[in-house]
């Protein structure tokens, strides 16, 4: 196998006068010395073209960037100064925008299952909307305006019935979901009904969203058709046709980019009133192809007949994917970036699991050592924000680079950190 494709690297990746791996100016060998390992290495210029890239596409303030695929106070930040808005699912997703210096009206909040200590945060911050997923919900709206709080604006979930080709934990736009009202079985509308009635809810859209990395941009412009025809039944003021644009993580996939996926919707939005507004709501196509992971070779088991092991310092605890949906990753060696991919090895993490598994069959150079470092591409989504202390493990550091300056945007956690929660009798 030939050198890492380079359409899984980051934007400013180039190979160096050593022949090693630069990003944003940076080389990765250097930023592993400096920082340690494992460390998220995130190319702030390949954030910022993403995020115009969709503003673009889309319109200012029309592009809700989804917080769930990376969140720091960094990135809040550096989304918002692009003209971004911030979709938030929790109210720690909702602080840590709000930390960030983020105005309220410039957050979306999300989730199947806000609670009313959420709701009331969200209306105190005054959020550009609520997206309302089930009638429970609108219960707590309406309690939440009887004890004086203010009215609203919303938006309402609507699981449209479509079925998309991806892993079945991230699928949420079929009618068996968890998410969302049901338009085939009347939900939607009654929820509709009910909202506009409603003298603490101002109702402006509705909103969908069909799932995790899809590829076949039909899936999107099927639930959009659907979408758009409710919405014009409706006469809404505003129309959220989701994210879930997927990405390349192999050398053999390739993904639209984020201005095919805007031509897409824009066919199936041509029927739509031109008073509606169109919000999207991207996230792992922003953030996902813009970082790489850095770790070093900790152990190499050779069996001989069945396979050989390489073991990180890192696994897991700071890239649950492999293991939760199976997803596959490519490997390389950044001070070899060059070099042929010859040998087959499984790259595995430091846990007390036999499933930590980081790639099940990767290709790496030939010659490679203990001590080396080892980066996998395409983890900038889905890697820091899932991230877990399993084991105890401390969580890396997040850098950011940038025209030959890196700074660390998260700090790495100490084992302080591990025992800053603990209540403990005194001894």
């Amino acid at each position: 196998m030939s050198r890492i494709a380079r359409h899984l690297l980051p934007d400013s990746a180039k190979t160096n006068a050593f022949g090693h791996l630069e990003i944003g100016g940076c080389d990765l060998i250097a930023l592993a010395d400096k920082f340690g390992t494992p460390t998220f290495v995130y190319d702030e210029a390949h954030l910022r073209a993403r995020c115009q890239e969709a503003v673009s596409a889309f319109g200012k303030h029309r592009v809700v960037y989804a917080t769930k695929a990376f969140l720091c106070g960094a990135m809040a930040r550096l989304a918002h100064e692009e003209g971004l808005l911030l979709d938030v699912a929790t109210g720690g997703e909702l602080f840590v925008a709000l930390n960030a210096g983020v105005p309220g009206s410039a957050c979306v909040m999300h989730g199947n299952n806000k609670s009313t200590e959420e709701l009331k945060m969200a209306l105190d911050a005054d959020v550009q909307h609520i997206v309302v997923d089930n009638f429970d919900e609108l219960d707590r709206l309406d309690a939440l305006h009887a004890s004086g709080a203010k009215r609203v604006r919303v938006q309402l979930r609507i699981t449209p019935g479509v079925a998309v080709h991806t892993h079945e934990f991230v699928s949420t736009g079929q009618d068996d979901s968890k998410f969302g009202f049901n338009l085939r079985n009347g939900d939607a509308q009654r929820a509709v009904d009910r909202a506009r009635s409603s003298s603490s809810v101002e109702f402006v859209g509705i909103h969908c969203h069909i799932g995790s990395n899809v590829f076949a941009a039909e899936n999107f412009t099927q639930a959009a058709q659907i979408m758009v025809d409710f919405a014009n039944q409706l006469g809404v003021d505003e129309l959220t046709l989701g994210g879930g644009l997927g990405v390349a993580y192999l050398e053999s996939e390739h993904a639209p980019t984020i201005t095919q996926w805007a031509q897409s919707l824009a066919a199936a939005t041509a029927k739509l009133s031109k008073t509606t507004k169109v919000f999207v709501e991207p996230g792992r196509a922003i953030v996902a192809s813009a970082a790489v992971t850095l770790y070093r070779i900790g152990s190499i088991k050779q069996l001989p007949g069945i396979r050989t092991y390489v073991a990180v310092d890192g696994g897991m605890s700071d890239n649950p994917r492999p293991v939760l949906y199976d997803s596959g990753y490519e490997a390389f060696l950044p001070a070899r970036v060059d070099s042929d991919r010859t040998e087959r090895a499984r790259v595995v993490g430091k846990h007390c699991e036999s499933g930590d598994v980081l790639i099940n069959d990767a290709m790496l150079p030939s010659g490679y050592a203990v001590g080396d470092v080892l980066a996998t591409p395409v983890t900038g989504a889905y890697g820091h924000s899932m991230g877990s202390n399993y084991n105890k493990v401390t969580r890396p550091p997040v850098v950011f680079v940038r025209d030959g300056v890196a700074r660390v945007v998260v700090r790495r956690e100490s084992y302080t950190d591990l025992v800053s929660l603990d209540v403990a009798d005194s001894v």
